[in-house]
């Protein structure tokens, strides 16, 4: 592969090792697997390791375009001085495995040093637009603009790879999402066989969260239906008590904080239908196409709602000011744009969507 004058394209031609940085939450992580699927589709010999957080792993391990893994641990930072031994080490470890290209998909300092100190001759990083420490811009030999548009994060990744001169068809654009088959059987011993209508109302951002008063409404309309809910949160003490606030005296299945992240995938796949708030459970949904109904407050769903899934709405409240990117209306960490969601509003667009995927069921059969 030639460099391109025109586009200033590196010469792939010799790249055998490529490391991806995306060093962030879980939700981040799992929308950079159509990088590798691109990459690999491109460079089907080039070994791809993936640079992320060790609790992100979950969303990567398994996805067929990525060969392995160098995983920073947050934990380190309890550690105080030793912080600093472990990190220099890891840093040693990246520049040994002699990669021909680091891609950072982030703005974040760490990534940027772990791209110079690399050693990699194609350095290929986002325009930090003079945030970070003096000079990082230079330490990337092709650096990506930054959309000043509104732009989904799926793309906006693949801009990365685009400034490269590998241009993904739509194809190559899917979420991948491995869902181990031990964990499809544990799933299916934690809820039985029958359906059931998954809710994860909690994120690690609170003032992305619905009222517990509205999601408790809303259970109860559910359960008053003859439906089946489960629920589900991450381990944090706090989500797990907003479930138990919500699902109490009421004969919903309450499995917050007690599933592993490969476990509420194959919850999410064995689902009839998903509800959450702006969170990783969405992306998943998107990646295993289970039907799903996303609220959405002071964030973008343009930027961060279903990705290509014909099965999915997302329901927001038109306020002039969303969407914010604020913790909750002038800092409070409570999101007005989310409270005046009514309950009749998410159940009108639940039985929109589950009504018009069964009328597509329909069509097809």
């Amino acid at each position: 592969m030639a460099t391109s004058i025109y586009g200033n394209y590196p010469d792939l031609g010799k790249v055998k090792k490529i490391l991806v940085v995306k060093l962030r939450h879980l939700g981040d992580v799992l929308l950079t697997a159509p990088v590798f699927t691109a990459l690999k589709k491109a460079l089907p010999h080039a070994h791809l390791d993936a640079f992320i957080w060790a609790e992100s792993a979950p969303m990567l391990q398994g996805h067929p375009a990525v060969d392995g893994f160098i995983l920073y641990d947050r934990n380190w930072k309890k550690l105080g001085v030793r912080k600093l031994m472990k990190e220099v080490a890891l840093l040693q470890c990246i520049r040994k495995e002699n990669n021909d290209v680091v891609i950072n998909l982030t703005e974040g300092d760490r990534g940027a040093l772990a791209a110079r100190i690399s050693g990699a001759p194609i350095r290929v990083g986002f325009d930090p637009k003079g945030k970070g420490f003096l000079g990082k811009k230079g330490l990337y030999t092709h650096v990506v603009k930054n959309c000043p548009t509104v732009r989904h994060t799926v793309e906006r990744n693949l801009d990365a790879v685009r400034r490269m001169g590998i241009f993904p068809r739509l194809e190559e654009r899917r979420l991948f999402l491995h869902v181990p088959d031990e964990c499809v059987q544990s799933a299916e011993l934690l809820t039985g066989p029958s359906p059931y209508i998954l809710i994860h109302p909690s994120s690690r951002w609170r003032f992305k969260c619905w009222p517990i008063a509205q999601m408790r409404e809303l259970l109860h309309h559910l359960l008053e239906r003859g439906e089946k809910v489960v629920f589900t949160s991450g381990p944090d003490p706090i989500e797990m008590n907003m479930v138990e606030q919500i699902v109490e005296g009421t004969n919903a299945l309450n499995l917050a904080g007690k599933i592993s992240l490969k476990e509420l995938s194959a919850l999410i796949q064995r689902a009839k239908a998903l509800i959450c708030v702006d969170s990783v459970p969405l992306h998943m949904a998107s990646a295993l196409k289970t039907p799903v109904l996303a609220l959405f407050g002071p964030t973008s769903d343009a930027a961060w709602g279903p990705w290509q899934h014909s099965k999915a709405r997302v329901v927001t409240e038109p306020m002039s000011c969303r969407p914010c990117y604020q913790d909750g209306c002038g800092g409070s960490k409570v999101s007005d744009c989310l409270q005046q969601i009514s309950v009749a509003k998410v159940l009108s667009a639940y039985d929109h969507l589950m009504n018009t995927f069964s009328e597509e069921l329909c069509l097809r059969s």
